[in-house]
Order: structure tokens, then C-alpha cells, then sequence
């Protein structure tokens, strides 16, 4: 789970040494964290043009290290320097505000004033916030505290006392027995009934049947797509949501995206079916 003792992250796309010092002090007064990535090459090799993805997250080469780490991170906020060529933002953000894993996670970028067609083509690729390098140097800690994106970890320990309804349990109990896709009907009515925090809990593990579904089927994409998309669901949560053993759920999903990887898109049809693992829940 997202501990809430941990200070909310900023993975920031900045090259600039006396910059990234100034930033640096700033995240560390406000009690956040952050982590560098300078260069594209940081995350790997690019990938061929016979190899180019369809739309939505990329699985290949550095794109699909970049989508590996920033779900795993889920960060409070991507923060990119307009002026750092070592790093592809356009495509990149572009990436990451259109595909399902990542589109929640705010970007704000900050470049040259005089740069108009550099500022309009961040704002184009889909950053939240485009400001020009003097006025991200002057309102730098007021900024990130109201761009970053942090979990309501109050609001979900509060949701999560509360019991499994109806709905869910059923949901969980095809879920169990392997059948992803009434499963993902009855979860998918009672995300849509329930208006509080906890409901998170619910699309998390109807995704998670539609990633197994998905391996049966030997698509590969769609799986690992998935698994990527249920991260921003079941890591803000506490281990222990509604009586279900989130922590337990989530271990399996890593294995299960571990060993998915692992195999690659032609071992697929090999994968080991038995590490699909049942939710278990955790009566009072």
C-alpha cells in the first residue's frame, strides 16, 4: 500500500544541475520527495520504428520502463523541464495523460516565456500546468502543494471499515471460482452504486479478473496493460479494505505480472495458470 507516513513523491524530468539543487531544496522544506530522471537513455534503449505501439501505455523499450516504474511509483506529480532535449516530453507526456495507468497523475512543466510554441505544445500533449521558468521559480512550493495528486488516506481508512456490499461479495465469489467476466459485471454494479473512497476497491479487483481473462485468452497486450492500470486502484488502499486481504491481492498481482513479463508476448500461452490466486477475505 502507499504508506501514508511516506512523503508524497515528484518524479521530475530535469537536467539542469543548479536547478535540480533548487528544486531539490524546495521538495525537501515541504516535506516531499523526489526522484531524477535526466536522460531517456536512463530508462533504456528506444525502440525500433517496426517495433512503434499502438496507442495507450507502452510496453516496449524505454516507453515501457517509463510506464513500469511510473505506476510502480505512483507519483503525486511528474514535473518536466521544457528545455531538457535529453528527454522526449512531447511524446511523452502525451503517452502518459492518454493511457488509463497514468492519466490521473498531474503534469506541470516549466520553460522559456519567449518559447511560445514550446509552452502551446506541452499544453497540446496534455500537461496540467505550463508556466513559464520565472513564475515556477517564485510559487515553486505553493505550486507543487496544489498541482500534486495525494491520496485521502482519512477518507479511505474511513471507506474501508465500512462492509463489502452485497454486490462485491458475489462479485468475488465468481471471481474465485475463475469467472472473470460475471465477476466484472456484479463489481462493476457495485463501483457504480457506491459514491464513497472505498469503491476503489471494487474496480481494482474486477481489473484484475480482466487481466487473468486476458492471459487465457493470450493476449498478452491487454494483460499487461491492465496490470499496469490496477496499481493507481489497489496501492493507495490498506491492507485490509471491506475484509478484503488487499495486501495479499496486490502480492499477486506482482507475481503475476512478474512471471507475465518474464515469458514476453510469444510465452504467453505457457503461463502458469495456477498463480492466479483466489481474493481471500478477512472476516471480523
Amino acid at each position: 500500500m502507499t504508506d501514508p507516513t511516506t512523503p508524497p513523491l515528484i518524479v521530475a524530468f530535469v537536467a539542469d544541475l543548479m536547478f535540480t539543487m533548487r528544486i531539490a531544496k524546495v521538495v525537501e522544506h515541504i516535506g516531499y520527495r523526489i526522484i531524477w530522471i535526466e536522460s531517456a537513455d536512463q530508462l533504456g534503449s528506444l525502440i525500433l520504428q517496426h517495433e512503434l505501439e499502438t496507442p495507450g501505455e507502452l510496453l516496449r523499450g524505454r516507453e515501457g520502463r517509463l510506464f513500469d516504474q511510473v505506476t510502480l511509483w505512483q507519483p503525486a506529480l511528474l514535473l518536466f523541464d521544457l528545455n531538457n532535449a535529453a528527454i522526449p516530453w512531447r511524446e511523452w507526456i502525451a503517452a502518459l495523460k492518454s493511457a488509463a495507468a497514468t492519466r490521473r497523475i498531474p503534469v506541470m512543466c516549466f520553460g522559456s516565456h519567449e518559447d511560445v510554441a514550446t509552452m502551446s505544445a506541452a499544453k497540446s500533449a496534455g500537461a496540467d500546468a505550463v508556466l513559464a521558468r520565472s513564475r515556477f521559480t517564485a510559487d515553486m512550493p505553493a505550486l507543487f502543494q496544489r498541482y500534486a495528486r495525494i491520496p485521502d488516506h482519512t477518507a479511505l481508512g474511513a471507506a474501508c471499515a465500512e462492509p463489502l456490499a452485497d454486490l462485491a461479495r458475489q462479485g468475488i465469489a465468481r471471481f474465485n471460482q475463475g469467472e472473470y467476466y460475471p465477476a466484472h459485471d456484479l463489481l462493476e454494479e457495485a463501483w457504480v452504486v457506491d459514491e464513497s473512497a472505498g469503491r476503489d476497491l471494487y474496480r481494482g479487483i474486477l481489473q484484475v479478473g480482466i487481466a487473468y481473462y486476458q492471459i487465457e485468452q493470450g493476449n498478452y497486450r491487454g494483460a499487461v496493460k491492465m496490470l499496469l492500470r490496477v496499481r493507481q486502484w489497489l496501492d493507495p488502499l490498506p491492507d485490509t479494505c471491506r475484509g478484503v486481504n488487499v495486501a495479499a491481492l496486490r502480492a499477486n498481482v506482482d507475481r503475476v505480472y512478474a512471471a507475465l513479463v518474464a515469458l514476453g508476448p510469444d510465452g504467453v500461452k505457457e503461463f502458469d495458470r495456477s498463480l492466479f490466486a483466489k481474493v481471500t477475505l478477512i472476516e471480523a
